[in-house]
Order: C-alpha cells, then structure tokens, then sequence
C-alpha cells in the first residue's frame, strides 16, 4: 500500500535536512490557553493529552472565572514549527492545575527558553511560572493572552508591576486562537533569546 502524504493527513512532513531541534515550553496558569497556542501555531496535528473535567476536580483545580471550561491538560502539549530548513521549534505546553505543577521541573529540562500565558483575571496564578524559570535560569517572554469577557484594561505596565517583571523580560499582548498573534510571541522569544546570546558573547 501507498504511505500516506502529507496531503491526505493535512500534515507537514519534517524536512530530511532539519538538524537543530529547539525545545521552547509554554507555561502559565489553569485554563489561560496553552493548548489553545500550540494548536493554532503548530503545523502539524498537535499531540494533546486533554481530558473532560470531572466532580473529582471540584475542589482540587480552582475554577474561578472558567465557566465555560470543560477539558483539561493532564500532561501535556507537542507542537512543532520549522523555522527553515534546517531548525525546528518543539513546543511544549505545561500542564496549568497546581497538582501538575511537579512535571513542570522535568519539562523545562533542556530548554532553550520559555512562553508564560497570563490571564489578567487571574495573574496570581502567574507568579509561581514567573518564580519557576527565574528558579532554573531560563530565558523567557510573557505574553497577555486577552479574553473578550476580560471586562479589566490592565495595561502593560501595571501587568509588569503586578508581576514584579525585570525591564528586560519581554512583555506583549496576544491572541491565543489567532495563528499570527502566537507566531508574533514565538518570534519575539527568539528574538529576546538572540539578544540574550549576543550579549554573552560581548561580555568580556
């Protein structure tokens, strides 16, 4: 039998001379839209291990300002972007419910740097991704995922004070849905990661 192309499975087949895997995991809290980013920028079918909530739950994952919420990450997510011919983007998204949050340390091994989601509804639940990458010394952006009935106009400013952010930590808005917001904090990342490196090999 024939092997199945690309086009019948609406898949992106990996380049034979793609040689540099980057691993780029995304974080954040409960329900702030880290399957929805890795699924809207990832060119093949991403991997999810999404699971419907259940009364197991009720009590365990807080809730608050996610009615509308019925699946949740229990591992996580893979996506995978090439950049060109030769270096492809790995994306993990993390697990967001605090009794997940043990998987995290092991995602972040080997990392080349790091997306945190915020949800101005809920920031605090931020803080302990922000505490975890500074922890292991990995590079990261943070990026405002905006939701329509977010009735707060919090600008950047006050979202990067609320967090305690370095000035040099990227800070931008986006749309998890939107393929083109999420490619914008992807990019912004490498970016933020190539300012990074340049300034290592400057430093006497």
């Amino acid at each position: 039998m024939d092997s199945v192309t690309s086009e019948t499975t609406g898949r992106t087949p990996l380049a034979d001379s793609a040689e540099t895997g980057l691993k780029i995991v995304i974080v954040g809290g409960f329900g702030v839209g880290k399957t929805t980013l890795v699924r809207s920028v990832s060119e093949i079918r991403p991997l999810n291990t999404e699971e419907l909530m259940t009364q197991a739950g009720v009590g365990v994952d807080e809730t608050y300002g996610l009615t509308t919420k019925t699946t949740t990450t229990v591992a996580f997510d893979f996506g995978r972007i090439s950049l060109n011919d030769r270096m492809v983007l790995y994306l993990f998204g993390a697990p967001g419910q605090e009794r997940f949050w043990f998987l995290w340390d092991r995602l972040f091994t080997g990392t080349l740097g790091a997306v945190v989601l915020v949800d101005t509804r809920r920031m605090s639940d931020s803080w302990y991704a922000v505490d975890r990458l500074e922890h292991h010394r990995t590079p990261f952006v943070v990026a405002v995922n905006r939701f329509d009935d977010d009735s707060a106009t919090h600008s950047l400013d006050e979202i990067r004070q609320a967090l305690a952010l370095p000035a040099h930590v990227p800070l931008i808005d986006c749309d998890a849905r939107v393929r083109s917001s999420g490619k914008h904090v992807l990019i912004s990342l490498v970016d933020h990661l190539h300012a990074l490196a340049t300034a290592r090999e400057m430093t006497p």
